[in-house]
């Protein structure tokens, strides 16, 4: 049977910041994302995970170029869209959207709830009237688990929860094949977490949606992503199936953020990892591997140079030397 082309190819992506102004001491270039490679298939999740400021959500937004990328190519669906000017651009975004962070700031609150969804429709389907916008807008208030009436509120009048589903409704009114949600229960409620990510689950399998899933917790990724990537400084350091990720890390860093995963049961609990430090400065990261510094396992040998991501393992890859060492694994149950 002929494997089918993968829905999203990106290679070696950068993309750089400068620093510095007329007025300030720093001066310098940020490698926001430095060199990222990976593809989703149709229909696959895959979880990107990374600590506040690896670059995970530049990621996500260069790959839908809402940020322009310093180097290197995406591909969605067969066509390079690296260079597409806006115009040509415009027809592609319909087949790629954004579900944001943070459901009470991405939603305008002067507009009801079928003006914000109608919006997409207005722009990309001009030959539609009102009354069929309004029909395909409760379609999707249906699809996301909400009532057709809320069309006619406004977001106030909604709980964090609900107005997530309205930001995912927005982003399914054009039938995308992919979304990238960018940590999209981070900001609610734990109890409502689990209801948000059910829904993305549900949409996956009934609209055979591709799905980049940010986040930064790995107990969320291990309940929604078919594989991980682990990112640290703008790279990923370790890429793999989650199942196989979860049972036998072989990153260091994947290793540390396993052990901060809360565990509700005392025979459950592990020893947490205390990462020495903070995030090196991104203006000046060390030399060779960008982790030895926080590492227990660093050698002399980590500053020599960068690491590659080379493959370990059928789909596992790692960007890491010590291949000597056996890291703890994170619980089977958070796997499954």
């Amino acid at each position: 049977m002929t494997q089918l082309p993968p829905l999203v190819d990106v290679r070696d992506l950068r993309k750089t910041f400068s620093v510095g102004g007329l007025f300030s001491r720093r001066h310098g270039t940020i490698r926001a994302v430095d060199g990222v490679s990976f593809d989703i298939a149709r229909g696959e999740v895959l979880g990107l995970v990374g600590e506040s400021g690896s670059g995970k959500t530049t990621v996500g937004r260069t790959l839908l170029r809402l940020v322009e990328p310093s180097g290197g190519s995406i591909r969605f669906d067969g066509q390079d869209i690296t260079h597409l000017s806006r115009r040509a651009l415009r027809p592609v975004r319909r087949h790629m959207q954004l579900v944001f962070q943070d459901p009470f700031a991405s939603l305008n609150p002067r507009m009801s709830v079928e003006r914000i969804l109608a919006g997409p429709l207005i722009v990309h389907r001009p030959e539609l009237n009102r009354a069929a916008r309004r029909a395909l807008v409760e379609d999707a208030l249906r699809l996301v688990g909400l009532f057709p009436a809320a069309a006619d509120r406004f977001p106030h009048e909604f709980s964090g929860g609900q107005r997530q589903r309205i930001g995912i409704a927005r982003a399914l009114m054009l039938h995308p094949a992919l979304l990238v949600a960018d940590e999209p229960v981070s900001a609610l409620d734990v109890s409502v977490q689990a209801q948000v990510v059910n829904l993305l689950l549900e949409l996956r399998e009934r609209l055979e949606l591709a799905i980049l899933f940010i986040a930064h917790d790995l107990a969320v990724i291990g309940s929604v992503a078919d594989r991980v990537a682990v990112m640290y400084l703008g790279r990923i350091v370790e890429l793999a199936p989650t199942a196989e990720l979860f049972l036998a890390p072989r990153h260091p860093y994947t290793e540390a953020l396993f052990s901060a995963v809360p565990q509700v049961e005392a025979a459950s609990r592990r020893s947490r990892i205390i990462l020495s430090g903070e995030l090196p400065n991104p203006l000046a990261p060390p030399v060779g591997c960008a982790f030895r510094t926080r590492c227990r396992y660093a050698l002399p040998t980590c500053a020599n140079g960068v690491p590659p991501l080379r493959t370990v393992a059928p789909a596992h890859r790692v960007a890491c030397i010590r291949d000597d060492i056996t890291l703890a694994p994170a619980l089977a149950a958070e796997a499954t």
